[in-house]
């Protein structure tokens, strides 16, 4: 494991490194001519990949801008947008459908990816290429949407229908595989594995059944002490019939009141290992640990104490989840906004096409990507309310290039906004700063095989108090080319998901994001690699995993800027407002952290585009 690791991680490095050293014109002819560049394929650090924000927290730390007088790049385009996400290049494709294919856009990202929070992992073991998804994880609901988006889904060619049988319902009942907790030896005395969730966060995973055993068995497994398998025990035979309101204040009541307090106050719990398992049962569906939460929140998420639900919705399961998650759609986008990037004509096909990206940013394409570019300046030239164009400048490999546009639209982070689009009304800053995104790590583990696994029944672990707090075998889909794994013997992908929150309980939400962001970028990859090795080791060496012979490579899917958390009031509504030649898509602007959302974000931009 070690030396993949170190070559996988060190040479991909240095690949990105080196085409980052050169202008974009030369960074695109380079690119042409030299197919190894292929960000999916490298492991290691991956997300907010190191480099990536240097220049966009050179505002945020109020540092130098060392970057020079900006060069002109000899551009001007009908659209310029910023941010590669999915937003962003919907934006694009309703921008060509609105004004005609044939008007020139450029789309810059400050990642050396398309995509945004939508990332493609892969892992290459034995020679297989086995596909993975490194953020924005399945389409929610998508049946239900907008119509515009369901035009949109058949414009790319994305099949809603094809994932009613693409995602094997079947796998883990076959496998028998379910949801566990596993407690490690560290931080409860000894390591366990217990076949019950003791929370409802893993139930969004389409098949994977109920906890194998009741409570009161369940509880007697755990490591805790006998005072907190009581309190446990208590907490999980609890719910909204024992608080002390009439049921005409019930819901008045919860959401009022805090989920702390009512395992404190309510159920008296006092151990520190329960109010761990806890303060770490809501994960990525919460945004934060469960102390900030009411109760109808802690409800909703499925926090520990609430009952299980059998099927996390009936009518809409969450099956549309593509091998690469939803960089499935950002993949599909780009293929129909630069159709020679890829081979393939829907987005089955693309799953296992190989993407060109060289082709992303060629003078002679009416639509260009362009990657590894930062913008730092977007203002009108003259008046907003009765200029022609635009001013555009960037910042790629330390130095500023300046364009220019008829229209932008701004996808990339709403407090980023204020910074880049300097002549919006100080109102407008004050609302877009308002905003915030909650910290969140997606890792993917490369393994040779998953016996270990199916010997211990685990489909989902939650493991509280972890980095990772839960571990879980991928999406079970095969789609087009790409089999999922079929057998234990078989080489898989295994997901690892972190919501780091502050080691200090109670702090308010902006606090634990900002000190968990800061902790999350100031570990190395070895730092993860290690506490990788030992929770996999305690939680599967007694059947016979071995970390450094069954584990191939780890990609470490750092958002230090992940999840779109709402601002106050109606703050995010002020900040998308358009102005002048400039409108504001994103997620952010919804407020929703949802790629549906995102999308329909970029069609109000471009609907509100003079």
């Amino acid at each position: 494991m070690t030396s993949i690791t170190r070559r996988d991680f060190v040479n991909g490095s240095l690949t990105l490194m080196g085409s980052a050293l050169l202008p974009s014109v030369h960074q695109s002819a380079m690119a042409e001519s030299d197919t190894a560049y292929y960000p999916p394929s490298l492991t290691g650090l991956r997300g907010h990949h190191p480099g990536a924000n240097d220049v966009a927290h050179t505002f945020a730390f109020g540092q130098p801008k060392p970057w020079g007088t900006p060069l002109s790049t000899n551009e001007t385009y009908d659209l310029v947008v910023v941010g590669a996400g999915l937003s962003g290049l919907a934006a694009a494709r309703f921008y060509q459908q609105r004004h005609g294919n044939d008007k020139k856009i450029l789309i810059i990202d400050n990642h050396d990816d398309f995509g945004g929070h939508a990332k493609r992992n892969e892992h290459t073991i034995n020679g297989q290429r086995l596909i993975s998804y490194g953020g924005s994880q399945t389409l929610v609901e998508p049946r239900q949407a907008s119509p515009i988006i369901l035009e949109l889904f058949k414009d790319i060619g994305v099949d809603l229908k094809r994932f009613d049988s693409a995602f094997d319902r079947d796998f883990f009942q076959r496998h028998g595989l379910g949801p566990v907790t596993y407690f490690d030896k560290q931080q409860f005395g000894r390591d366990a594995v217990v076949q019950h969730p003791f929370c409802n966060y893993y139930n969004y995973i389409e098949g994977l059944p109920q906890a194998a055993l009741s409570d009161e068995v369940a509880v007697a497994q755990t490591p805790l002490t006998p005072t907190g398998k009581a309190q446990l025990l208590r907490v999980l035979k609890a719910g909204l019939h024992v608080l002390p309101v009439p049921p005409s204040e019930l819901e008045d009541y919860i959401q009022t009141h805090s989920y702390y307090d009512y395992l404190t106050r309510t159920l008296g719990v006092t151990d520190r290992a329960v109010l761990r398992m806890a303060r770490h049962s809501g994960l990525d569906w919460s945004n934060a640990s469960t102390e900030l939460l009411s109760i109808a929140e802690a409800k909703e998420c499925g926090a520990l104490g609430f009952a299980p639900v059998a099927v996390y919705d009936a009518e809409n399961p969450y099956i549309h989840h593509f091998p690469d998650g939803n960089a499935g759609v950002a993949r599909a986008l780009v293929k129909r906004l630069i159709p020679d990037v890829a081979q393939g004509s829907s987005a089955e096909a693309l799953v296992t096409a190989q993407f060109n990206y060289g082709h992303l940013d060629r003078a002679t394409s009416r639509v260009r990507i362009r990657l590894n570019s930062t913008v730092v300046d977007v203002k009108h030239i003259g008046q907003p309310d009765h200029a022609d164009t635009v001013s555009i400048q960037y910042v790629q490999n330390n130095q500023a290039h300046r364009m220019t546009a008829r229209h932008v639209i701004m996808a990339c982070y709403n407090m980023m906004i204020p910074h880049i689009a300097s002549d919006l009304p100080d109102y407008q800053k004050a609302a877009l700063a308002q905003q915030m995104k909650s910290p969140l790590i997606y890792t993917t583990v490369g393994l040779r095989h998953w016996r270990a696994f199916k010997a211990q029944g685990i489909g989902f672990a939650m493991c509280p108090g972890h980095l990772h707090q839960a571990v879980f075998m991928d999406f079970p889909v095969s789609l087009g080319d790409y089999q999922y794994t079929g057998g234990a013997d078989e080489p898989c992908v295994i997901q690892m998901i972190s919501c780091p929150y502050s080691e200090t309980p109670g702090k308010s939400r902006a606090e634990q994001y900002r000190e968990a962001r800061y902790q999350m970028l100031a570990r190395s990859f070895t730092d993860y690699e290690a506490d990788i090795r030992r929770q996999l080791t305690g939680m599967l060496s007694s059947h016979g995993f071995n970390f450094d012979r069954d584990v191939t490579s780890i990609t470490i899917n750092r958002w230090a800027h992940g999840y779109t958390v709402a601002g106050p009031g109606n703050s995010a509504e002020l900040g998308r407002k358009p102005f002048g030649r400039i409108s504001i898509a994103n997620a952010d602007s919804a407020p929703a952290a949802d790629a549906i959302e995102a999308m329909l974000m970029g069609h109000r931009a471009v609907s509100e585009l003079p």
